[in-house]
C-alpha cells in the first residue's frame, strides 16, 4: 500500500512539474497595437493555439533582441505583421544566394 502511495505522489509531482511549463509560454492577454517604428524589430512569430494550459488563440511576435508581444489573430495589422515577416523570409535566402554567385 505504501508503495502505491508512493508512485502516486511522484506521479502527481511530475504532472505539476509538466503543467507549470506549459504556462511559461502562454499569451494571457494582447497588445492593442504595436507603432510602425516597433513592428520594424518583428524578426518571427508563432501561433499560440489554445489548450489546456493557453486558454487564447494569439500570434506571439519576436523582436531582433527577443522580446516578445501578444497580439489578437483577428486584428487586421497583425495579418499584415505576419505577411511582412514572411515576405522577409522567402527574400533573405535570394540575397544570400545572389551574393555567393558574384
Amino acid at each position: 500500500m505504501r508503495f502505491n502511495t508512493l508512485i502516486l505522489l511522484s506521479l502527481t509531482c511530475v504532472c505539476l512539474a509538466l503543467a507549470q511549463t506549459t504556462y511559461d509560454d502562454c499569451c494571457l492577454k494582447y497588445v492593442k497595437e504595436l507603432g510602425k517604428s516597433t513592428q520594424r524589430h518583428a524578426v518571427d512569430y508563432r501561433d499560440q493555439i489554445p489548450d489546456g494550459g493557453c486558454n487564447i488563440p494569439a500570434v506571439i511576435f519576436t523582436m531582433k533582441r527577443g522580446r516578445k508581444f501578444c497580439a489578437d489573430p483577428k486584428q487586421t495589422w497583425v495579418k499584415d505583421l505576419k505577411k511582412r515577416i514572411d515576405k522577409r523570409r522567402q527574400e533573405k535566402p535570394m540575397k544570400r544566394h545572389q551574393r555567393h554567385r558574384g
